[in-house]
């Protein structure tokens, strides 16, 4: 059953949000932090797990790995964060830049966040934000051929990398699956780093977006670092030896609405 099935109250998103950033939370902790019985926890988890947002392991949940998760689902992990990131880029962009998007939920957040944004130029491989970019007056889309992944609605391959070098776009557009713990970008497949990558070779300004979750988080396919793009803009200010790194190298980080 997927999330949207079901009515998510005010503290099972809370819940949500919590056992993603601590990965693992147990039942009888739960109950401390909200003030209930093991057994109202049991109830909400219950059903947040058959909607696939939680998974129950020994003696607690845990978030599943974001790659068993649908496109539909992983929209709503953490959607509060990737709104003020996607609000912050937004104030960024000017009309007439061209922007190269990679997939993900977060850059969708962020494209449909410049929805009074006039004359934008949008080159994507997700169809997500290709459709949405369709319906803005005044919009050009550019997206690849190639065979569409179900669920994902986005398109993988040599031929996503040639598209998006055939283009010098002001704004490369993208986030990731987790960043390690030394800044290593981390997706779950080649196919997604290496559109990843061609897009922050062929940019003018390069933006990297991450919600709090995907600091630590475990994906098995390395491809660039945190300091290679020009810009961070971040719900939650990244591990304070990140940070340092960054500054170090001239990277811009933003947290929210505001510039660190």
């Amino acid at each position: 059953m997927d999330w949207t099935a079901i009515r998510l109250s005010d503290r099972q998103r809370d819940m949500l949000c919590k056992v993603q950033d601590a990965h693992h939370v147990s039942i009888e902790r739960l109950a401390q932090i909200y003030g209930v019985s093991p057994q109202t926890i049991r109830r909400d988890v219950n059903g947040m797990c058959e909607a696939g947002v939680l998974r129950r392991v020994h003696g607690g949940v845990e978030a599943p790995r974001a790659d068993n998760l649908g496109y539909g689902t992983r929209r709503t992990l953490n959607a509060p964060g990737k709104r003020r990131i996607a609000a912050r880029f937004a104030a960024q962009v000017e009309p007439g830049l061209s922007l190269a998007v990679s997939i993900g939920t977060t850059p969708e957040f962020a494209v449909q966040a410049l929805h009074d944004k006039t004359d934008l130029t949008v080159m994507t491989n997700n169809l997500n934000i290709a459709l949405f970019a369709c319906e803005r007056e005044g919009w050009a889309v550019h997206v690849p051929g190639g065979m569409v992944r179900p669920g994902d609605r986005d398109v993988l391959g040599s031929q996503v990398e040639a598209f998006f070098a055939r283009y010098q776009v002001d704004i490369g557009l993208f986030g990731v699956a987790g960043v390690d713990a030394d800044g290593t970008l981390l997706d779950f497949a080649e196919g997604e780093m290496a559109a990843r990558m061609a897009i922050l070779g062929h940019c003018r300004r390069s933006v990297l977006l991450l919600d709090g979750s995907k600091f630590g988080r475990a994906a098995h396919v390395r491809g660039g670092h945190i300091s290679d793009v020009d810009e961070v803009i971040c719900d939650v200010a990244p591990p304070a030896a990140l940070a340092e790194d960054l500054v170090a190298r001239g990277v811009r980080i933003t947290i929210a609405g505001e510039v660190a």
